[in-house]
């Protein structure tokens, strides 16, 4: 972080300030553990801990400043505000305008961090690239993650996932993007997004607070999507496999150990490369990243190597391959989107072909609909056995015309799987993130050592 004064932070925040206001701030945080030497601990009050009780030891552990709601119980220098969540959003903004490098914003109902991951992975190339580390794509995260901008990174690249109307305007204000990318418009968060127009509202609200002078690269074969052909002058760069995008994406050849062979044609070059993913959208998402390289100068070189050089993250289609089966990982979240391009996914594979999905949350009050036409789907597919899991995943086994197995609970299948899964099956195993599908991996991983 480049180094600032208590007096810049307490302004950007119209916070009252009760300290030595020339002292320098290296490091904003709000885990006591990450407490270094000059660093401002955020005293954030939440369901179960209140941060504020941790403020004399991050004192003790080297912390030069307390940010907070109450007046500390030590000695120490302090910054009085009504809210110490809006003050982080006030300050970011603030340490975010010191900042001159390109910023890219990411946002979409599907594929948020692998699209995320792609990018960097590609600008890495030529760049110091910032990018946001883990899930931390919301109101707390994108400031924390701002804070750990340096002084010689040349690009960021910011994750950003909402849930409701006017949290992206939020985040935008802060991040306030040079180059904005959004990667669908699916079926997720409708409890508070109401339906598809809904969702595509709030992820455009990011548009606002888009550099006059910037870009945007949506994905055409979205048909919600495709609508937005400009904003406020700045017209849309399209990707994806259609014919009618800007940047397009042809599939030479799929191989299920190796990768995806294509070819990314972009406006000054076609790039040959293999995206190393066996899910056909990473390909739409290395089309994105190529697009985005090119328009600040890469090489076709330096973009094909940023590609072949993609590395999943957490359990998003992390590819297993046991002695006896493959499992795809896809445990780290779902929507119906996700679910039907990752059982089209897993439907190339040779052998038989398990997918274990489990509930889909936040999906409002069409939830049962949406599971039973997933499951439909996953039927029609062809998919040989499904594992469905969860009170709402029975809507899905109905969709999928009972076909295999139900478990109302995760404990339930994870007792019985290594039973259902056989040497040479293939497995999806996918759901929302509360579900912990997590424990599901696991027992495959231990029981096919």
């Amino acid at each position: 972080m480049k180094p600032i004064t208590l007096k810049e932070i307490a302004k950007s925040c119209s916070g009252q300030l009760f300290g030595d206001e020339n002292i320098l701030v290296t490091s904003i945080v709000t885990d006591s553990r990450q407490v270094k030497d000059g660093t401002m601990f955020a005293a954030i009050k939440g369901e179960r801990v209140d941060g504020h009780t941790f403020i004399p030891q991050c004192i003790d552990a080297g912390a030069v400043c307390a940010l907070v709601e109450e007046k500390p119980q030590c000695e120490c220098n302090y910054i009085l505000v009504d809210s110490t969540l809006v003050a982080l959003k006030k300050i970011a903004e603030y340490y975010r305008s010191l900042f001159t490098i390109p910023f890219i914003s990411i946002t979409g109902s599907v594929g948020k961090t692998s699209t995320k991951e792609m990018i960097s992975s590609v600008l890495s190339q030529k760049f110091n690239v910032h990018k946001t580390q883990g899930n931390f794509n919301n109101e707390l995260g994108v400031p924390l993650t701002i804070f750990k901008l340096e002084e010689d990174h040349e690009i960021a690249v910011i994750e950003m996932g909402i849930s409701g109307f006017t949290e992206m305007t939020r985040l935008a204000t802060i991040v306030r993007p040079d180059i904005s990318v959004i990667t669908n418009i699916g079926y997720c968060h409708l409890e508070n997004l109401i339906d598809l127009d809904g969702v595509l509202k709030a992820k455009t609200e990011m548009l606002e607070f888009l550099n006059p002078d910037g870009k945007m690269f949506f994905c055409g074969d979205d048909e919600k999507l495709y609508t937005v052909k400009e904003h406020n002058g700045i017209k849309t760069s399209f990707y994806g496999f259609d014919s009618r995008n800007e940047y397009k994406a042809e599939i030479i050849e799929t191989d299920l150990f190796t990768g995806i062979a294509c070819k990314l044609y972009l406006k000054n070059s076609v790039i040959e490369c293999t995206v190393p993913s066996v899910e056909s959208h990473m390909v739409a998402n290395a089309l994105c990243a190529a697009a985005i390289g090119e328009s600040l100068g890469m090489t076709p070189e330096q973009i094909k190597c940023g590609v072949e050089n993609y590395k999943t993250v957490g359990s998003r289609s992390n590819v297993i391959r046991k002695n006896d089966i493959t499992i795809i990982d896809d445990c780290y979240n779902a929507n119906p989107t996700s679910v039907r391009a990752s059982v089209s996914s897993l439907a190339k594979f040779t052998g038989r072909k398990v997918a274990i999905i489990g509930d889909m949350k936040e999906l409002g009050t069409n939830e049962n609909k949406l599971h039973f036409e997933t499951g439909q789907f996953i039927y029609d597919t062809g998919i040989d056995e499904v594992v469905a899991v969860g009170e709402l995943a029975k809507h899905l086994f109905d969709g999928a015309k009972s076909k295999g197995y139900y478990y109302s609970t995760v404990d339930e299948c994870t007792a019985h799987i290594a039973d259902i899964i056989q040497k040479g099956d293939t497995v999806l195993v996918k759901a929302s993130h509360s579900m912990h599908f997590d424990k599901i991996v696991n027992e495959l991983n231990s029981h096919f050592e």
